[in-house]
């Protein structure tokens, strides 16, 4: 019993942390002893016409075997408003029972939201054509923008596995550093179809000296395989305990695809405690979503909400 709410408990603050990365400044915590937490969740950020705080409290038998304690807040919400919303959270859940669903909540209210605008201020039937094949040719170059660069050949859908297997070294990016009480964590990233290209990856950071002097360098990645619609996805510590799985868990929320993170992190002597996993995550959102490999929120929500298989790659040694 005691080893099964460990886990619960691990779980969620995984997704705490996570969700505290995504949603930033939306995400407050009101009593963490309670784990009680409220999102603001609005259908524009720079122009807002519809605005709900969604308030959870998670019980001890969260993920596993209960839901999240909810509670949606707006003044504008009526009564046969709330039901349908309630009823969609509910259908969630059953959904995705023993799944941490709260990112899928949130996004499901948004999506509310975004359709609430729409029916207020909805354009004719002309301009709802143009907007539908702008909303195509936006969604396309969406896609274009997450691939890799490579040459028509290799983007052929036609070619064999084995050709897929890119030996071509990827751009590396690399991300603003963060820097809290003299320890400093910088993300870098780059886009992988294949595990000899993390190897490859890693190795040419390593040359540079300074991330190779590095304390940690904690690394995740996931790769799409589309002929087995399965994903072949790492994670690594490097020396900072249950890191690297909770840079995975929250490449995962974000249901990101071919591309690896890596965060390294230069300690400065004074000790960081839980905050190190937030530098570490807000480092990996940063940059996921400054070179758009981050999803749209309706697209992530759909695939979160649906089984997906895993296959881990064998991990490197510890160190």
């Amino acid at each position: 019993m005691a080893e099964g709410r460990s886990d619960s408990n691990q779980r969620q603050n995984e997704e705490i942390e996570a969700m505290a990365a995504i949603y930033g400044e939306e995400w407050t915590v009101v009593d963490d002893s309670a784990k009680v937490f409220c999102v603001r969740i609005d259908d524009n950020k720079e122009d807002p016409k519809w605005t709900l705080n969604l308030q959870v409290m998670l019980p001890n038998e969260y993920p596993e075997a209960a839901p999240p304690i909810y509670q949606l807040n707006a003044p504008w919400l009526g009564g046969q408003e709330r039901m349908d919303l309630s009823n969609s959270l509910e259908e969630i859940y059953i959904q995705n029972i023993g799944e941490n669903i709260l990112y899928l909540w949130v996004e499901k209210v948004r999506d509310v939201l975004m359709k609430k605008s729409q029916m207020v201020t909805e354009p004719g039937p002309d301009v709802k054509k143009k907007t539908e094949e702008e909303d195509d040719e936006c969604e396309d170059d969406f896609i274009l923008a997450c691939q890799p660069e490579y040459s028509d050949k290799e983007l052929d859908f036609e070619i064999s596995e084995k050709q897929t297997e890119i030996e071509e070294l990827p751009p590396i990016d690399h991300g603003t550093p963060i820097t809290d009480r003299r320890s400093t964590f910088q993300a870098h990233l780059a886009p992988v179809v294949c595990p000899k290209q993390v190897k490859m990856v890693l190795a040419k950071l390593y040359e540079n000296k300074k991330i190779a002097s590095a304390t940690h360098n904690i690394y995740a990645y996931r790769i799409y395989c589309e002929d087995k619609q399965t994903f072949l996805q790492d994670c690594e510590d490097d020396g900072e305990t249950a890191a690297g799985g909770r840079l995975l868990h929250l490449m995962e929320i974000l249901n990101v695809r071919n591309v690896m993170v890596v965060v390294s992190r230069w300690y400065g002597g004074i000790l960081l405690g839980p905050d190190r996993f937030k530098h570490i995550n807000n480092c990996a959102r940063n940059i996921l979503v400054e070179k758009n490999f981050t999803n749209s929120p309706e697209e992530s929500s759909k695939a979160l909400g649906k089984n997906k298989k895993v296959r881990k790659d064998k991990k490197r040694g510890e160190h």
